[in-house]
């Protein structure tokens, strides 16, 4: 595949994404559909990526992404329900999904069968995450499916290895769960600790740009070295975009600002030349079938029944584990933490959520042609036949019924949110109070140089504006949050007046000032304005950040206030009046 072949099918997939995105459609379905019907117009060429420019390039940026946007505050909350399906759900996949194969297809082997199961047993959450997003499943649905997506494609990639390493050459059972063990030591090691000397070269350079890009290498960094010493590559990226994410706090405000469209940019491309890939490779997959010694059309019976397995097992697994969970629950002794299960129907969601993607194409591209002593793998073309049947298959089966059971279900998120107008309405009132704070300390430190009453003045045109959106925000979100006056500004002197009088007072006087002293003077009130305005918003966040700490405010919540304040303070500081 050459580089003209990967810039056309880039360029095709972002036009397609663009067209489903503004008529609403799920653009990755769409993007799909288009790939199967192309690869069959005759005259195409093969469009073949090598397995390493998958996993290597392709895959870490779509984990860092995922990872970055997650809360890891929910993740944390969830983390033994996303454990059984992350791990627990793709081992008895790639076992259900092996045996199955290996005892419909005899001349498949049982190593060969497993390596199937492998490859087949991620889910990708792009798709369900998508259609989730946009019809408003509830946090824990998203969280859940989210977190699944984010340790899965570890668990399966390490199982794909130790299986290969059975077909060529010896591994042990011990020897396999210390691979596991080191796999997932080292990758967690590096994650964390990449992403902690990112978080302090950004926080000393203080460079937007060189922020954001050391922010877009720091996925391959991790990945590749990682990779380099017997870790798990996806498990180092997973960590460092947890790290990051929850460090961004810390950041500069034109940082934050400036990474969230272009990892939105950078989540489109990749997604949309991932789906179309999938959908190119089918017709040459199949072709492949046909050259080798197996049958096409054994091929095509085992593909179908694999892919029958795989929908099977997801609910199964789900709803089995959920009851045995909820039994061992109900023999704890009294006093054990309340435990919230998911509903009914948010059960039977999250069973049909399992469509597969880019772990799994890369995985089928990966399987080598040779052994090392020359042999060729067999089964290889029956294998990936089934790999991208079960891949596609999955995507259009699920991914086009998904929406239709949700609106069934009429599953909503109305309860989290009004949670959420709560806790956003409490929280907005105390980050105002910590502001009407900042600006009681700033009439007693501006009042040693200059007039009282000019200081009131000053303090109250910067904050009345902010006191008075925020109650009136806070009402509407949440009425029985509304405070008084007196709750929220405790400034002396009487109410200011209009901003044009209140202009022309303080920086006229009395008398005629010349152009130059105006100027002046009107320079250092706007510096004065400017200062005491960008501590309000950093009193601000800060009380926004303490109450995300404190497991009082959810960590959507407090990147959607966040990121207002952000605007603001970057609004602020590219204000006209910094050029006096």
């Amino acid at each position: 595949m050459n580089e003209f072949t990967v810039v056309t099918v880039l360029l095709a997939a972002v036009l397609v994404a663009a067209l489903a995105r503004r008529v609403g459609w799920n653009s990755p379905l769409v993007i799909l559909g288009v790939g199967l019907a192309a690869s069959f117009l005759p005259g195409l060429v093969r469009v073949e990526v090598p397995s390493e420019l998958i996993l290597g390039i392709v895959l870490p940026p779509l984990l860092y992404s995922a990872a970055l946007s997650s809360s890891y505050q929910d993740f944390r909350a969830a983390i033994q329900p996303i454990a059984r399906l992350g791990v627990g759900l793709v081992i008895v996949t790639t076992l259900a999904v092996g045996l199955a194969a290996w005892w419909l297809d005899p001349v498949l082997s049982l190593p060969a069968a497993i390596l199937l199961g492998a490859v087949v047993a991620p889910p990708d959450a792009v798709a369900a995450s998508a259609v989730g997003r946009r019809l408003g499943l509830p946090r824990r649905v998203m969280t859940l499916l989210g977190g699944e997506s984010l340790i899965n494609d570890a668990t399966s990639l390490t199982l794909y290895r130790l299986t290969l390493a059975s077909i060529y050459a010896t591994a042990s059972l011990a020897q396999g769960l210390v691979v596991f063990a080191l796999a997932t030591l080292v990758g967690v090691s590096v994650g964390i600790g990449l992403a902690y000397l990112a978080q302090v070269a950004r926080s000393g350079l203080r460079d937007p740009t060189v922020d954001t890009v050391i922010g877009l290498m720091l996925p391959f960094v991790a990945y590749w070295i990682a990779e380099e010493y017997q870790g798990s590559g996806v498990l180092a990226v997973v960590a460092a975009g947890f790290f990051i994410g929850q460090a961004a706090p810390r950041t500069t405000v034109a940082t934050r600002l400036h990474e969230e469209p272009i990892w939105a940019s950078v989540d489109l491309m990749l997604e949309s030349f991932t789906f179309a890939l999938i959908g190119l490779q089918l017709r040459w997959v199949i072709e492949d079938v046909n050259k080798s010694d197996q049958s096409l059309g054994a091929a095509i019976w085992l593909s179908l029944a694999v892919l029958a397995v795989t929908l099977a097992v997801r609910p199964v697994y789900i709803y089995a584990t959920e009851l045995l969970v909820r039994a061992k629950w109900m023999r704890r002794r009294r006093g054990a933490p309340p435990y919230k299960p998911l509903t009914g129907r948010e059960l039977l969601v999250t069973s049909w959520a399992g469509m597969r993607g880019v772990v799994t194409l890369a995985a089928a591209a990966a399987i080598p042609i040779w052994a090392d002593d020359g042999a060729p793998f067999a089964e290889r073309a029956t294998i990936q036949l089934a790999a991208y049947t079960v891949a596609i298959g999955t995507l259009l089966i699920q991914g086009l019924t998904l929406p239709t059971l949700i609106k069934a279900l009429k599953i909503t998120s109305d309860d989290e949110r009004e949670e959420d107008d709560a806790s956003e309405a409490r929280v907005r009132l105390l980050a105002t109070r910590a502001a009407a704070a900042v600006v009681r300390g700033q009439v007693d430190a501006w009042s040693g140089v200059m007039d009282r009453p000019e200081a009131e003045r000053i303090a109250t045109w910067a904050t009345q504006g902010l006191l008075a959106r925020e109650t009136a925000a806070a009402t509407l979100m949440h009425p029985e949050a509304g405070v008084t006056d007196a709750d929220l500004l405790d400034l002396p002197g009487a109410a200011p007046p209009a901003v044009i009088a209140e202009a022309r007072q303080v920086l006229g006087g009395d008398g005629e000032v010349s152009r130059e002293d105006m100027r002046e003077r009107a320079a250092r009130l706007t510096a004065r304005i400017a200062e005491l305005r960008t501590q309000m918003v950093r009193a601000q966040r800060a009380v926004v950040v303490a109450e995300r700490n404190a497991g009082r405010l959810n960590e959507t919540v407090m990147r959607r206030i966040m990121r207002e304040l952000d605007l603001e303070e970057e609004a602020m500081e590219a204000s006209w009046a910094n050029r006096l």
